[in-house]
């Protein structure tokens, strides 16, 4: 999994409440349980119109926002199903932090285990990140996972508060086989160990 420290990039506003998984990635994409080539399905029922040309209007269409590596959603985001493909197609086209007054906690933990940042904060935060947001590829912010900090482009910064085991994997890469490959010494000195001890099991 790859790691993640610091991060500055453009931030795209999506102001949106209640962001659910289908809309996130639909259920014509879950064919595949490979976690590329997804980020072409993200959001396809907002980027697409029925056509299947690109609906202009929509903010990750735009040329400010088509590189950018942070969302500002709305409240309660990833929630209704909880498929994998979801943070899959996020990381896919881009994105490694996702701002938020809250998560679903389905989305929220997978979004850990694919390297990607989700960040609660406040109503008042989000407002003044979703208005930096707005101002397209002329602002960027800077979030500081070891300094648990999101830099405004006026120099502001907002805090965050971090569980302290998922902080550590993030920083170190460390998906669920990661932490267990951490335990690999242990777990060949058991298997010999029992091994020598229980020869017949």
């Amino acid at each position: 999994m790859q790691k993640f420290d610091q991060l500055t990039g453009v931030a795209a506003p999506l102001p949106i409440l209640n962001v659910d998984t289908d809309m996130i990635i639909p259920k014509d994409y879950l064919k595949t349980i490979k976690r590329t080539g997804l980020g072409v399905g993200l959001f396809a029922n907002l980027r697409y119109k029925e056509d299947g040309s690109e609906d202009e209007s929509f903010v990750l269409n735009r040329p400010a926002y088509r590189k950018a590596e942070i969302l500002v959603a709305g409240d309660n985001f990833g929630c209704g199903s909880s498929r994998e493909h979801a943070p899959w197609a996020l990381l896919d086209f881009g994105i490694r932090c996702v701002i938020s007054t809250s998560f679903a906690d389905i989305f929220y933990n997978n979004c850990f285990k694919n390297g990607i940042l989700p960040i609660r904060v406040s109503q008042a935060e989000l407002d003044a990140l979703m208005g930096d947001a707005e101002k397209g590829s002329n602002a960027t912010l800077s979030v500081d996972l070891e300094a648990q900090e999101i830099r405004r482009p006026d120099g502001g910064t907002v805090h965050f508060e971090m569980d302290p085991f998922r902080k550590h994997c993030l920083i170190n890469g460390l998906d669920d086989i990661g932490l267990t490959l951490e335990r690999e010494a242990s777990i060949t000195g058991f298997e010999e160990r029992v091994g020598a001890e229980r020869p017949w099991a």
